[in-house]
């Protein structure tokens, strides 16, 4: 995994890379890791090279890569946006957490704050319960820290560290 670069960001944001990274490299079988905003902007990934291959894919107006960054981001978006309306329809309160346990692989969705998701894919022999509760650490470290500036901060240095990977 390549973390991205991370000189100009701010403290907020290193922390929130490093909690990120940290996820990835201490849990048993997550593949990717995306960090999503309400409006299903992809802010943090774990996966530089999947990143740009979804902004050259964007560029050519094609759909992105199989598995890549943005292809997460917005399959956590979707299944948010669906399991809120599903908890508002059954008026049952707010949605904590999703899990979809598939034959080769599992998809785990948290909510962060203010809309924000954290989407999780792992393997097929990954531990659900194990990657819920660090997926709940990271949630609870990440929260209060997920501000609108930092989001934004995010956003741009997403934009940035791509476009300057063309040049």
């Amino acid at each position: 995994m390549t973390a991205p670069t991370t000189f100009d960001l701010s403290s907020e944001a290193r922390n929130l890379q490093w909690l990120l990274n940290n996820l990835v490299e201490e849990v048993p079988g997550i593949q990717s890791v995306a960090v999503v905003s309400s409006d299903g902007l992809l802010l943090l990934s774990s996966d530089k090279a999947q990143v740009e291959q979804a902004r050259e894919a964007r560029e050519k107006n094609q759909n992105g890569p199989r598995g890549s960054a943005a292809d997460l981001a917005t399959i956590v978006s979707g299944i948010g946006s669906l399991t809120i309306g599903a908890a508002k329809l059954m008026d049952n309160g707010a949605v904590k957490h999703t899990m979809v346990a598939m034959d080769e692989g599992c998809l785990l969705v948290m909510s962060i704050s203010d809309g924000s998701l954290l989407g999780v894919h792992g393997s097929a022999d990954c531990d659900m319960s194990v990657v819920a509760y660090h997926m709940a650490l990271f949630v609870g470290r990440a929260g209060h820290v997920l501000t609108p500036e930092l989001r934004d901060e995010l956003r741009k240095s997403l934009e940035t560290e791509t476009a300057g990977s063309t040049r």
